[in-house]
């Protein structure tokens, strides 16, 4: 019998200054700005049952952004001196956006690493040339991150929808059949031990040929479970000491996110991959005004990067 999770108190995350209880909240300054995210926009080709972002065929919020606008970006970063090592592509689903190989092109024609997080799917399947040569020319500067949500068919389909295990993995033993370099981002939600999942995704690409070490926490993600609804402690400065953690190491001190929202005339940058949605977290129109330090002042800053120990980037 499941057990019932405590309801977030309502006077928590309310004040970016200070927690429920008048604590100082924590915040979190960029140091060096070395991954960019860009959403490509909100549309995906499945609907999920517990989606951060809520994207769906039909939530478009979100709107596809274009290869100049993200080359504006990318321009932005060089001439500021942003030590940028990757450019990250999340959705939705990146492959429905049809300028995603020009954009691809353009991060690794700099030199940069690319990182596309992907359903494998029919949407990646109709860019399978344009992915070959790309892997031709950049080889392993160019990473498909597959989300696998569990190993076992079932409980993958469950969460995505009834097939998508079987056309995922058909995605996937594609991508490693062809030589691209290819990671997996798993749910620990499932419940169970970490140690026995990452066993049964072992067995999963050892059966599949899929040369993924599942013992290795990069190659395989196990992502927590992100509910804004169920309680979490907030994060105080006086934190940091007692978990033992340090700002530095949280993913919006290395890392900013692009989006472009439905109906507006041009991209705006937020602090990370997982509150694209709340105002509270949009930064400003360029890289430079992005700059500014983050309140950690959302559940999911708490969860998923502090206590959780998750970053999105390699």
């Amino acid at each position: 019998m499941a057990i019932a999770q405590k309801r977030l108190d309502p006077a928590k995350f309310r004040d970016p200054a200070l927690t429920a209880k008048g604590e100082r909240r924590a915040v979190v300054g960029l140091v060096a700005l070395r991954t960019l995210w860009v959403n490509t926009g909100t549309l995906c080709n499945i609907t999920c049952r517990n989606c951060y972002i809520e994207s769906s065929p039909k939530n478009d919020a979100l709107s596809y952004i274009r290869a100049e606008e993200v080359r504006g970006y990318l321009d932005e970063a060089a001439a500021i001196g942003a030590p940028l090592e990757e450019v990250g592509f999340t959705g939705g689903e990146p492959f429905l956006n049809r300028d995603l190989p020009a954009m691809l092109g353009d991060v690794l024609g700099r030199g940069l690493s690319a990182l596309v997080l992907t359903n494998a799917m029919k949407p990646m399947m109709n860019h399978a040339q344009a992915l070959l040569t790309l892997r031709e020319a950049f080889g392993d500067a160019l990473t498909l991150r597959v989300s696998i949500d569990h190993h076992e068919a079932a409980l993958h389909d469950l969460e995505r929808g009834e097939g998508t295990f079987a056309r995922t993995m058909e995605g996937l033993v594609w991508l490693a059949q062809q030589g691209f370099r290819v990671h997996v981002a798993g749910r620990a939600g499932f419940g169970g031990d970490e140690a026995a999942m990452r066993a049964g995704y072992a067995a999963l690409f050892a059966a599949h040929g899929v040369p993924i070490d599942a013992a290795d926490p990069v190659a395989l993600m196990l992502f927590p479970e992100m509910d804004a609804e169920v309680d979490v402690p907030e994060i105080t400065e006086a934190c940091w000491g007692i978990l033992g953690k340090s700002p530095d190491r949280m993913m919006c001190a290395s890392a900013r996110m692009v989006v472009k929202r439905r109906g507006e005339d041009r991209p705006a940058v937020v602090a990370c991959t997982l509150l694209p949605h709340d105002p509270a977290f949009e930064l400003g129109a360029t890289l430079a005004e992005a700059a500014r330090p983050v309140a950690l002042n959302h559940a999911h800053c708490a969860k998923f990067c502090v206590l959780g120990g998750a970053a999105c980037s390699r």
